[in-house]
């Protein structure tokens, strides 16, 4: 019988080492959740500068107005 927190293979035939090796990484990631706090571990964190959009533009987007789409298409 399976209990609450026990690893349980459902496909395949893993050898001791890479079973040892599975709940060593498990218990790693759990020790490691529990000492961070749950206070860190809910709250969300901001986004990163490698992942914002508009670091791939190579110059600001132009100020709405007349003409704008052209503006925004042609190279400056």
């Amino acid at each position: 019988m399976v209990g609450e927190g026990a690893i349980r293979v459902v496909r395949g035939d893993p050898t001791p080492e890479e079973l040892a090796a599975a709940v060593a990484v498990v218990q790693a990631r759990a020790a490691a959740l529990a000492t961070r706090g749950e206070d860190e571990e809910t709250t969300p964190h901001a986004p990163d500068t490698w992942s914002d959009p508009a670091r791939t533009l190579p110059r600001p987007l132009p100020a709405p107005g007349p003409h704008a789409w052209q503006r925004s298409y042609r190279p400056g």
